[in-house]
């Protein structure tokens, strides 16, 4: 019947039908229609193209149904005069239908729309729609005796619900944007703390994953297994005393194999790795302590990185032996080097004939150990 102009078919369960017809086809031979009842049919929604044929429609009926949201297309009826969708389910009009409502009145200027016996809601979700309602030209019907969900006021008084509206929503906005600052600071403080505590941890799992990646770190079964007796762990001024006395005493005259990062590292990798990689492939590392030391960050970062494989490769076991070249004030000292001293893992140079002979055996001692 493609010169049909009225279709009544309300009160029947086209609801269940209806929804199914994404592509149009159900009404797509009724190109003529002007007046369509579809109420009381419990339709929960309908595709968007459902109405893209009726061009001609001037009256559109979905009143007593169960609609949640409007999204079907309405913007080719530029003929239509009446729109019911009383009734239904609708807590707002979203913009893409409020759009299509403001496209039509510019062409229709009597279109109105029937919104009574829907759950309006008045509340910060609803505010753009409460907003259309204040300054739309299209005619609302029945305001009057539609109450906001949620507020003791009648929708007609649209202009006052919105700017309170605005003010309660500016100002829960700015506690939601405040809170959520506050919290993100807060776990950002709560993170970057956790991280600082355990940097060092963090930095030694790291070098220590990226050497055994590239094959520098394999693992310690036995003692035969360590590559150097000691990785020795110094500052560039204090270069003359290594090369010259401690190497010349404990490799030369004692056979003690050690690790200096100028004769032993692997060209090629960062130096990070190399120490690691060294610390770990050595028994003991021997810290060369001076202000120079204490001035580097380097040589700090190979105290820490010792520190860290004592604690987590060789079951806290102490493998740091501290050498003092010179004399220290406590107050110069780090904390973490203090601890070493009260456990007593630390030697003085004495730099004398007779003491330097007792110094090199009893280092000769703890290294062999």
């Amino acid at each position: 019947m493609p010169n049909l102009t009225t279709l009544l078919v309300q009160n029947n369960l086209l609801g269940f039908v209806l929804p199914s017809d994404i592509s149009g086809k159900i009404l797509a031979p009724l190109t003529k229609l002007e007046v369509l009842d579809l109420s009381d049919n419990r339709i929960t929604s309908l595709p968007s193209v459902f109405f893209n044929a009726q061009i001609q429609l001037r009256t559109l009926n979905l009143s007593g149904n169960l609609l949640e949201t409007a999204t079907f297309e309405i913007k080719y009826m530029t003929k239509l005069s009446h729109l019911d969708i009383s009734n239904n389910r609708l807590f707002v009009l979203d913009t893409f239908f409020t759009k299509q409502l403001d496209h039509l009145s510019e062409t229709v200027p009597d279109l109105t729309v029937e919104l009574s016996g829907n759950p309006i809601k008045c509340s910060c979700e609803s505010i753009e729609f409460i907003e259309w309602l204040s300054i739309t030209k299209v005619r609302v019907q029945s305001l009057l005796h539609q109450d906001c969900r949620s507020l003791q006021m009648h929708l007609n008084s649209s202009k006052v619900i919105y700017e309170y509206l605005k003010k309660k929503c500016s100002s829960y906005t700015t506690t939601i944007v405040a809170v959520g600052s506050w919290v993100a600071i807060f776990a950002f403080v709560i993170i970057a703390g956790i991280i600082y505590r355990y940097r060092w941890k963090l930095r030694y799992a790291y070098y220590i994953v990226k050497g055994k990646h590239h094959g520098q770190i394999k693992p310690l079964r036995t003692d035969d297994d360590f590559q150097y007796d000691a990785f020795v762990s110094y500052a560039d001024e204090d270069e003359t005393f290594v090369h010259r006395k401690f190497l010349k005493y404990l490799e030369d005259d004692r056979n003690i194999r050690c690790c200096v990062h100028k004769r032993d590292f692997l060209a090629g990798n960062d130096i990070a790795t190399n120490i690691t990689s060294a610390i770990h492939n050595s028994r003991k590392t021997v810290v060369i302590l001076s202000q120079h030391f204490l001035q580097s960050d380097w040589c700090l970062f190979e105290f820490n990185m010792a520190k860290m494989e004592s604690i987590y490769s060789r079951s806290k076991e102490n493998i740091i032996l501290l050498v003092f070249l010179e004399q220290i004030a406590s107050k110069d000292l780090p904390l973490n080097i203090l601890e070493l001293i009260q456990s007593k893992s630390y030697i003085e140079y004495p730099n004398d004939e007779y003491g330097d002979v007792v110094f090199w055996d009893k280092l000769k001692e703890t290294l062999s150990v």
